[in-house]
């Protein structure tokens, strides 16, 4: 029941959020036959880039010389930093917005336990991030087709493609959690927003300082790098391991904490 409510509910904010980003991955791979043309002056423009800007980006270690690196310096952000806002939104405000928009008696006048709201709620998100990350990667296999390249080994590709979903999965897990210790979905909203920006801004000062190189243990997105991926067509099975404890642990908390909390009907 909770989880086709919620089903139902996603579909709009979804198909959105599949065609502005879709959209823009799929515009990204549509020019690179542009870039290809033009390598060598490209090569000698980003000799022009700062050293750091070439590797808060990974330019230093994939380049523009293909479709997949082209697409993994370009694209591969917008679906990895705008998916995952997408994921923490959606995640963050599907359990606190029964509170704040006063719709939990009617919730629980029903024949189930809250422990079965919350876990129909986290299958709802799964779902939802499911579709969701199976549209962008077709999407992108039909820009890769655009691009003109039809060399992309396929276990990169699928990796590369795991590695966003992966990621979306531990952002939104997190959200949820943190969601279960309040009451007003906006505030829930601004905190997803943060822990997700403020996790790209430590992905990129520890990508740029070797100082500060030890803050990529606790920045999701260095677990999904696509220099990485590309390089060992695979995720490092440490950063999974990291991942999936962070999502069951999660969602955990969020069963433990609101079996227990004082609801507002």
């Amino acid at each position: 029941m909770v989880f086709k409510r919620e089903w139902r509910r996603a579909q709009k904010a979804l198909w959105i959020w599949v065609l502005a980003i879709g959209g823009m991955s799929f515009l990204i791979m549509s020019i690179y036959p542009q870039f290809a043309e033009n390598k060598d002056q490209l090569q000698d423009l980003l000799k022009l880039y700062p050293e750091a800007m070439l590797k808060a980006f990974n330019i230093d270690q994939l380049g523009f010389d293909t479709a997949l690196g082209f697409y993994a310096i370009e694209g591969y952000l917008f679906v990895t930093l705008f998916g995952s806002i997408y994921a923490a939104l959606l995640a963050g405000g599907i359990l606190v917005k029964e509170e704040s928009d006063r719709t939990i008696e009617f919730l629980l006048s029903k024949p189930i336990s809250r422990i079965q709201v919350v876990l129909q709620k986290a299958a709802g998100v799964l779902a939802v991030l499911l579709v969701f990350n199976v549209m962008i990667t077709i999407i992108n296999y039909v820009g890769f087709r655009v691009a003109g390249d039809d060399q992309v080994d396929t276990q990169t590709f699928f990796m590369i493609s795991l590695a966003p979903f992966m990621l979306h999965l531990t952002f939104a897990a997190i959200a949820f959690g943190v969601s279960a210790f309040f009451r007003k979905q906006r505030l829930v909203t601004s905190i997803a927003l943060g822990i997700v920006l403020g996790s790209y801004f430590l992905s990129i000062v520890a990508s740029i300082s070797d100082k500060l190189s030890g803050l990529k243990w606790v920045t999701p997105f260095e677990y999904v790098t696509s220099a990485y991926i590309i390089e060992h067509a695979g995720i490092n099975p440490m950063y999974v391991l990291i991942m999936l404890t962070v999502i069951i642990l999660s969602v955990a908390v969020a069963m433990m904490k609101y079996h227990k909390k004082d609801l507002i009907v």
